[in-house]
């Protein structure tokens, strides 16, 4: 049976144009490098982690950017995932135990899955009609 991570292998590749798509595809390259390196052990888990770490320090500067256009709630929960996968890493970083780092492939796999859940969804929506602009008003 196939790793969670390995799910996506030919179904997501990075756009231009479509940040939630390469976030997402980011994501599950991380969680597909973690898994293999898992096994491996060694100096390829250790620069597994490390890749993982900065994909989600990315992340966390973009969230805490006075511009963010991500909903509150969402960006706590985001930050919050965040918080704990620094402390996982510097864990696994400072006592390597490829044992323990499901945690950080599973948390990308379903936010990888929810962010290309969210762009199916974006894209099968119809195209709002661009607002009238005509100097003739409906009448009743």
């Amino acid at each position: 049976m196939a790793s969670p991570a390995n799910r996506y292998q030919t179904q997501t590749t990075p756009q231009l144009g479509n940040p939630a798509r390469t976030e997402a595809w980011a994501l599950l390259e991380a969680a597909r490098e973690l898994s293999r390196s898992k096994a491996a052990g060694g100096d390829l888990f250790l620069a597994a982690l490390r890749r993982n770490w900065r994909l989600w320090t990315i992340f966390q500067a973009s969230l805490l950017d006075p511009k963010c256009t991500v909903p509150a709630e969402i960006r706590s929960n985001l930050l919050g995932l965040a918080n704990f996968i620094d402390r996982r890493t510097a864990e696994l970083l400072a006592k390597p135990e490829p044992d323990r780092v499901d945690a950080l492939i599973n948390i990308n796999v379903q936010i990888g899955e929810g962010l290309l859940a969210g762009a199916r969804a974006a894209a099968q929506q119809p195209a709002e009609p661009p607002p009238q602009t005509s100097a003739v008003r409906e009448t009743a």
